[in-house]
């Protein structure tokens, strides 16, 4: 059971005070009207299927929302956070009992610890708070929408930082607080840099073990707790310090595992997503990032010596190129995308309570930095809620209800805390002393494009810049109007002159910051007087809060505000996926680019003509009548016209200095990026001021060659064998009959349409595989014609099927990617797919099992049993001949190729397969464990648009 803490507020209101609590605006609702009598409601039915077996995952019907809510956002809040078993008289079955459940307990807690002036403003609260969740301008973060107002522990914190000492004690209680976090379904990170390196003594003599090795026990610990875990994954961060002299030995530890996966695959291991023999790869479920200085980055820029330090004496104990450990650092990055970089004076320098600790670490996805044995909860705005036309038909972005609705969401993310429990006592200490929020928002990219700005230019970045400064000023304008009422946070008096050196920080970055048009110019006026109030009432009367804002990936929460793109990241694509109600989907393009058509002048039959273009190509090169000065304000993440690596860098940097916390978010890279490349995007981040930074180079995670070793292989395999010939062995070949029983299966990999036709004997196996892919004539094509010639002969004069499947199994080219077979859900080439499909319907069960290769049915049956193996209950007794091929009917007329393209196009499931199919790319995303679908990124994490599972913060 999880340790939790609990009480009454701490730094409560202050002795003497003549405040008696808030005042509360109203802003959105009527007095005299309940906000939800302003909506029309309507009943719906939400069946969750997983699309490749067609399986029911969830399924509640004659559930209520509001009509304007979409089919996505109604199933996801409604299998996600309705509380109560299905199916029984408690279950939540309505939108009104989820917020109600929410919001009464924050006004109950904030009418009991003082906030309020008046049970009027009390109501006013609750209104404002309802209106707002019910027409989706913010999102709590997921733990309040599981936790709050029910029975069990109210955990509303979803990012953890913990600590650990160079003692085993330390070390084991590390393990134990984090697999309670992950056990919760949250995530945690530390900094291991107390730990004492492997290079020095222990007190008895030996050598310490070194941090690397701890590593591995808590890896294991948490790929445990991932495989019981239905939604999400063990999500953890782990940070070493670059001065640590085990640094090198951290930033190789997932390269060689990369090795290690590559070298099992070629043997014919199942490393595949969720593969058995996976889980003896290492070191796999934490994000890993070195902690550098500006010491070491000063002397990589002037190539100079660095030292290492003892982690007991402080002294250094080894010198080395600063350069060069660099450069390391980037190469690994290249091969697998760890470790990230996370810059430690930067993040320090906006420290506000640096006399109690410094900050050492950060929470999995790198948003929430703060002190050690903490917790923040997040809570994010829908932007493009804010946008509005004025009289004149023209844009703007309404700073003044912006800036309101942020002072309601930071009143109610400070009261939780009063009644907010904890996984362990130690988080609930420092949270309840600091009081650490995260505020943020999401559908910024939508935002930018709506209104005509490139994600990747001046314009984009000085409104996303002048958001982000009101939404911090503002907040932290009213943590010091809450100081003035119910106290400042325990931990202020100590750290007051650091605090207020920060707050003054915020708003001579503000200052200076550039104006550009008259989109960003109100909201820069908005926040230079909202950072003139945070110096004036944080001097009179504190804060009440340590820190407010951060950008988090907002998966989850992105996808019940209807949000199209998440956090700080630009859009996936100009079309999306849309599902319907009462079943099917369809592909629309972006409600932001007539919108943004709009902004930029265009005429409605142009805007129409420019549409039609998008829909059908999937982007706007060539759209008739758009200029090419406006291409840009349409480029997105994925497609043609991707947005550059340092296009995300330098809008991170236009975020960062009006942010209490981080950023979470990861430069996506081609795979064609170099070292170099990496090198100078880390290097940037710094010279830029950003506090973490972390890359992914398309297909890293499977394309990284060997070098040396692989070399070798390759000499191994070119040498003659050094076997004496005694005996010369003939096989004979062994006909089919004229007369043998088949089967064709049609099969899509990666995009690629083909059949394959699977003759056997009548008694013994198969003996011959046709493989006919669409468009005849085609180099494919006709390699797969003669493939299928060789295998085939070689079947007849005996080569076992085991055989072939042990050998062309895991072989990697294009195309690749998802397929529609649900039992072989990914394959890395047409001839994986076609041997894993061979296996499946001819081998045994014991063969093909020793080979990793199983049946979703049988992978199914092995989550909720712990094997393979059907049970004597459930075992098939006419289906054990498992020599024999399985029986189909024969096709009532031949196919053609020419007819196979038309017949059996590959259907799209998410955004992320629909700009796989559009634009010819394999997105490196991993498939959803709870619905099959492929996933996206959401800032440094991946969300399933399907369910809404996410693998981070949500």
């Amino acid at each position: 059971m999880t340790e939790t803490t609990s009480g009454p507020a701490r730094g409560s209101r202050s002795k003497g005070s003549k405040n008696k609590g808030l005042r509360i605006e109203r802003v959105h609702t009527t007095p005299g009207v309940h906000p939800y009598d302003e909506v029309v409601w309507e009943r719906r039915d939400v069946v969750m299927t997983n699309w490749r077996d067609g399986s029911v995952n969830f399924e509640q019907r004659g559930v209520e929302f509001p009509d304007f809510w979409s089919v996505n956002a109604v199933n996801i809040v409604t299998s996600k956070y309705f509380r109560g078993a299905v199916g029984s008289p408690t279950r939540e079955a309505s939108l009104k009992q989820l917020i109600d459940r929410v919001v009464g307990t924050y006004r109950k807690s904030g009418e009991a610890n003082g906030y309020f002036a008046s049970p009027a403003d009390a109501e006013i609260f609750d209104h404002e708070l309802t209106y707002a969740l019910l027409h989706q301008v913010f999102s709590f973060n997921s733990p309040v929408w599981f936790n709050v107002g029910t029975k069990q522990p109210q955990q509303v914190s979803a990012c953890f930082i913990l600590s650990v000492d160079d003692s085993m004690e330390s070390i084991l209680d590390w393990y134990k607080e984090e697999g309670m976090i992950f056990k919760g379904g949250s995530g945690a990170g530390l900094n291991l840099s107390r730990i004492r390196s492997s290079k020095e003594l222990l007190s008895s003599g030996g050598n310490a073990s070194g941090p690397v090795s701890f590593m591995r026990g808590a890896d294991a610990s948490a790929g445990t707790i991932k495989s019981g875990g239905a939604t999400r994954r063990a999500a953890k961060m782990v940070v070493l310090d670059v001065d640590h002299p085990d640094v090198e030995a951290f930033i190789e530890t997932k390269v060689k595992e990369e090795e290690k996966v590559r070298a099992l695959r070629d043997a014919g291991f199942d490393m595949d997503l969720g593969g058995d023999d996976i889980t003896s790869v290492q070191y796999q479920n934490a994000n890993n990032s070195v902690r550098v200085n500006d010491t070491f980055m000063k002397a990589v820029e002037s190539g100079s010596q660095f030292g290492l330090r003892s982690r007991m004496t402080g002294e250094p104990i080894e010198e080395i190129d600063a350069k060069s450990l660099f450069r390391k650092m980037a190469e690994a990055a290249w091969a697998c995308a760890d470790p990230g970089i996370q810059y430690d004076d930067t993040i320090n320098h906006w420290h506000t309570s640096p006399e109690t600790g410094r900050i050492t670490a950060s929470n999995p996805c790198s948003e929430y930095m703060h002190l050690d044995n903490s917790s923040c909860n997040l809570a994010s705005l829908n932007l493009m809620k804010f946008l509005e036309d004025d009289d004149a038909g023209n844009q703007r972005f309404d700073a003044e209800r912006f800036a309101k609705v942020v002072e309601l969401v930071i009143t109610a993310m400070d009261i939780s805390i009063c009644f907010a429990d904890f996984p362990t006592q130690k988080i609930g200490e420092t949270t309840r002393a600091f009081r650490q929020l995260g505020i943020g928002y999401a559908n910024l990219g939508a935002l930018l494009m709506a209104t005509g700005h490139a994600y990747d230019s001046d314009g984009g970045r000085a409104l996303a810049g002048a958001i982000t400064s009101l939404m911090t000023g503002t907040s932290y304008k009213r943590s010091a109007e809450l100081a003035g009422v119910v106290g400042p946070y325990d931990g202020y008096a100590r750290n007051a002159d650091a605090h207020n050196r920060v707050m003054k920080q915020h708003s001579d970055a503000n200052a200076i910051a550039k104006r550009v048009d008259d989109l960003d110019s109100p909201v820069w006026a908005a926040a230079t007087e909202a950072w003139q109030d945070v110096l004036r009432l944080g001097e009179k009367s504190g804060f009440r809060n340590a820190q407010a804002s951060v950008l988090a990936p907002t998966g989850t929460i992105g996808l019940m505000m209807d949000c199209d793109t998440t956090g700080v990241e630009p859009d996936l694509a100009l079309v999306k996926f849309k599902k319907l109600v009462g079943g099917g989907s369809m592909q629309i393009v972006n409600n932001t680019v007539p919108k943004a058509l709009k902004r930029l002048g265009y005429q409605p039959e142009q805007v129409e003509a420019i549409v039609a273009h998008i829909a059908e190509h999937g982007n706007v090169i060539d759209a008739p009548g758009l200029k090419l000065e406006h291409y840009e304000v349409f480029d997105c993440a994925m497609g043609e016209r991707s947005i550059s690596p340092m296009g995300h860098v330098r809008m991170m940097a236009a975020a960062q200095p009006f942010l209490s916390g981080a950023i979470s978010k990861t430069v996506n890279m081609s795979e064609s990026a170099t070292v170099e490349e990496i090198e100078e995007i880390y290097f940037e981040g710094w010279k830029l001021g950003l506090k973490a930074l972390a890359i992914y180079r398309d297909n890293c995670k499977v394309g990284q060659p060997l070098s040396a070793k692989k070399k070798e292989e390759k000499a191994a395999e070119q040498a003659e064998p050094e076997v004496e010939k005694v005996v010369e062995y003939r096989p004979v070949r062994k006909r089919l009959p004229k007369g043998r029983p088949g089967i064709t299966t049609s099969f899509t990999v990666g995009g690629a349409e083909g059949y394959m036709t699977a003759n056997s004997y009548p008694d013994d196996g198969l003996g011959e595989v046709f493989l006919k892919m669409s468009k005849q004539g085609s180099t494919l094509a006709g390699m797969m014609d003669a493939f299928s010639i060789a295998v085939s002969v070689g079947l007849q004069y005996g080569v076992p099927l085991e055989t072939y499947v042990s050998k062309f199994t895991n072989m990697r080219f294009e195309p690749a990617g998802m397929t529609d077979d649900p039992d072989v859900r990914m394959a890395q080439s047409i001839v994986d797919y076609i041997f894993r499909r061979l296996a499946l319907d001819f081998l045994p069960f014991e063969t093909r099992s020793a080979l990793g290769i199983h049946s979703a049915e049988e992978r199914q049956r092995h989550l909720e049993t712990g094997s393979y193996e059907a049970s004597e209950d459930d075992v098939d007794v006419e289906g054990l001949a498992q020599s024999a091929p399985r029986r189909l009917e024969a096709p009532k007329a031949t196919t053609t190729a020419a007819q196979s393209e038309t017949s059996a196009p590959k259907e799209a499931h998410s955004s992320t397969e629909l700009v796989e199919i559009q634009l010819g790319l394999n997105a490196d995303a991993p498939l959803c464990f709870s619905c099959g679908t492929k996933m996206r990124r959401a800032g440094s994490c991946y969300l399933c648009e399907g369910c809404g599972s996410t693998s981070g913060c949500s």
